[in-house]
């Protein structure tokens, strides 16, 4: 979108950090994180200089999937705390000038929320239509192998459709059995949504992270997808970014977002979703949402059997990636930039090194991925260069996608329990849910009780005192480059060309705006590089090195293991 540095939202130039409450800080040593733990460290955002915190759900919920099942949109769940904790942590940030945006978990609901307790106590409950119900396949019986009404499989393994003994109907559910997905089909489903999202902005909260929200609009009727190996088809086609999508942002726009002032942000994380609709989506003249979280750059080191099936990064691959991005929303639509998440692995163990060049590689990443165009996104522990958990047992995982992994793939007799683990090692979202490592004495600081998972072994090293304490480290790399973000438009609104596209060592790119231009260089590997960028720069008395990882400037023509550079010329 081509705003000028005067018109341009505020958002353009903020960086949200994401924080996991339940494995953020615990208050009161029950194990899992809380919201009066996040208010005994907001000196740990405010001096790390971000503008929003997006908090994952806190809810009442029964945890099946650690609150992305919610059995009540407004109330909190006294495992976090309680509605005055969060209106507490509400005017404190603001307090601050950080703003608050709620996870907004809709695709879906627990299947012990009143809505589906009620569609499913008979066929004609008037809620029956809120969620999708169906019979069992025609000429078949309720309950056996091949009844379900389509053959698609769920994100968490296993189908889509869990048979109701009562009623003997089934419902769908994308996700986990206990998260039935509610049927966007309904206008009553839709306003019931709205009037709960009205009800949080009155509170003071500023915005909404949109959880899978792409996925809401299904194509109907419902029919059956391909089958690409395995036991279950892919339905993707028929609910991502099905046919009435952009009606309902559009109309959840009008409804909840068009009266209050622009401060607000509307985030659609939106999996699968194409170039040409983030256009669409992101289109300020349409008002469906600000921005998008797609996930085309963490899958390119999926194998052929998904996830926990790794391969190696080709960084040709992410540079083709994030070009397209790049590229794609320059001149209408805005993206979400991002390494980690809680559905992430640690990016410092995934594409760098977390052993010898840690602080450099983390550094790096975070160097080339803040000087995109586009908002950035920190994680809880990312800026501290927090690594995965190197879990080697069994019983240390917990997380419903993972359990599922490994016991479908025990069925199946694909991997052995060493292949199992190596998988879960990389990939598993339990990597990114270990608690914060606060500093060096028991359980990292996070709980004085039993943690909820285990901590990091790693954390007598590697933690937030230690960071702090420390001018060389990620953490204050990390508020260098979200000082940059503030105080530079160019790294805001400038246009993006990348360079080397075809190098698969050194990530190469400049931004520009007006007579300011900027050089970005990135080393991805732990050997020493060559950097020939040709015409594109001249390393001359006009080009000065405005940020680095390593404490020196070192050579003009070549990159130092996981090394990372920026440059900044000026015409005038």
């Amino acid at each position: 979108m081509s705003w000028t540095v005067d018109d341009a939202p505020w958002w353009t130039k903020a960086v949200v950090y994401q924080i996991y409450p339940r494995s953020f800080a615990d208050s009161d040593g029950d194990g899992i994180g809380d919201i009066p733990g996040i208010l005994q460290h907001l000196d740990h955002l405010v001096e790390l200089g971000v503008d929003v915190v997006w908090l994952s759900p806190v809810y009442s919920s029964p945890q099946d999937d650690n609150g992305y099942d919610i059995s009540d949109y407004q109330d909190v769940d006294p495992v976090f705390g309680t509605l005055d904790d969060l209106d507490e942590l509400i005017g404190a940030l603001h307090a601050h000038g950080i703003r608050l945006v709620m996870d907004l978990v809709v695709n879906h609901t627990s299947d012990e929320h009143p809505w589906f307790v009620d569609s499913r106590s008979g066929k004609d409950s008037e809620k029956r239509d809120w969620y999708w119900w169906r019979p069992a396949r025609p000429g078949t019986e309720p309950g056996q192998p091949g009844a379900e009404p389509t053959n698609w499989g769920s994100f968490f393994s296993g189908p889509v459709w869990e048979l109701d003994e009562e009623t003997q109907e089934y419902y769908l559910h994308l996700f986990s059995r206990k998260q039935p997905d509610l049927n966007w089909e309904n206008p009553q489903v839709r306003h019931a949504v709205y009037d709960m999202m009205r009800w949080w902005l009155a509170r003071g909260v500023d915005g909404f992270r949109m959880d899978v929200i792409n996925l809401v609009s299904k194509e109907v009727p419902l029919r059956d997808g391909v089958v690409h190996g395995g036991l279950w088809a892919d339905g993707s086609p028929f609910y991502t970014c099905g046919p009435r999508i952009h009606e309902f942002l559009a109309e959840m726009h009008r409804e909840v977002f068009a009266d209050h002032p622009e401060q607000l942000l509307a985030v659609g994380e939106m999996p699968g979703v194409t170039i040409e609709d983030a256009r669409l989506f992101t289109d300020p003249a349409r008002a469906e949402v600000d921005m998008v979280f797609q996930f085309e750059h963490v899958g390119l080191d999926h194998g052929p059997g998904g996830k926990f099936d790794t391969r190696p990064l080709r960084l040709t691959d992410l540079k083709t990636s994030f070009g397209r991005w790049q590229s794609g929303l320059a001149d209408a639509g805005w993206n979400s930039l991002y390494w980690d998440n809680h559905d992430q692995p640690r990016i410092v163990s995934r594409f760098g090194d977390d052993g010898v060049y840690r602080r450099e590689s983390a550094t790096m990443l975070a160097t080339v991925l803040h000087l995109h165009r586009g908002t950035p996104y920190v994680y809880q522990g990312e800026e501290l260069g927090m690594t995965n958990a190197h879990f080697t047992r069994f019983e240390d995982y917990q997380d419903i996608e993972s359990l599922r992994h490994i016991s479908e793939a025990r069925a199946r007799g694909h991997s052995t329990d060493d292949e199992l683990l190596e998988g879960l090692a990389r990939m598993s979202r339990d990597n990114a849910r270990t608690p914060v490592q606060w500093d060096a004495s028991e359980h990292a600081g996070f709980t004085t009780g039993t943690p909820w998972l285990p901590v990091n072994a790693n954390y007598p090293t590697v933690n937030a005192e230690a960071e702090r304490a420390d001018p060389r480290s990620v953490f204050h790399h990390y508020r260098r480059l979200v000082a940059l973000r503030h105080e530079d438009p160019v790294v805001a609104l400038g246009d993006f060309t990348m360079l080397l596209p075809d190098d698969e060592h050194v990530y190469a790119f400049t931004r520009r705006l007006g007579d300011e231009s900027l050089l970005v260089l990135g080393n991805f590997t732990g050997d020493e590089q060559t950097v020939d960028v040709g015409d594109a720069w001249a390393f001359d008395e006009g080009s000065t090195l405005l940020l680095g990882n390593y404490d020196d400037a070192g050579a003009a023509g070549s990159l130092r293991p996981w090394e990372a550079r920026v440059y900044r010329r000026s015409t005038t």
